[in-house]
């Protein structure tokens, strides 16, 4: 019999709070992501191959965390990241966030790690990195397949 651990190593939902649940919902549906049945008025939910993510109100979420909304976007000290298969993948990912109303912070290149990425902004700072990592290969369910 296994035990289970306390603080099992898993990240079940990144929860992002946005200025206008509305407009979040429709960029992220821009870069070809489906809405969860399970959103409501209130909070919209996305599946993806990892953890879910789901958009919330700033301030919402800021009083459900019990702490002081923040003033002016600035650097979080994170980022979410998608890996992608190639090089190519990263630029046609990186075309179709730019479509969808992210603004570049960093165009993707190669990188001294042997990898290719690349930053954005999502409507509302938050940064995200499309990167291939040569390095970390994918499971069949699309999840990296880390040594």
């Amino acid at each position: 019999m296994t035990t289970q651990q306390p603080f099992p190593a898993r990240l079940s939902i990144v929860t992002l709070g946005v200025s206008d649940l509305r407009a979040s919902t429709a960029f992220y549906e821009a870069l070809g992501w489906q809405r969860s049945a399970a959103s409501n008025d209130s909070i919209v939910w996305f599946a993806t191959s990892g953890p879910a993510l789901g958009l919330f109100p700033t301030e919402e979420l800021a009083a459900d965390a019990g702490v002081p909304e923040a003033g002016e976007p600035s650097f979080r000290g994170v980022t979410l990241a998608v890996n992608l298969e190639s090089t190519g993948a990263v630029d046609a990912a990186m075309e179709t966030a730019v479509a969808a109303g992210a603004t570049v912070v960093k165009p993707p290149v190669a990188t001294d790690w042997g990898g290719y990425s690349g930053y954005f902004e999502d409507p509302d700072g938050h940064l995200w990195e499309l990167a291939h990592n040569p390095f970390f290969p994918f499971t069949a369910d699309g999840r990296l397949d880390l040594p």
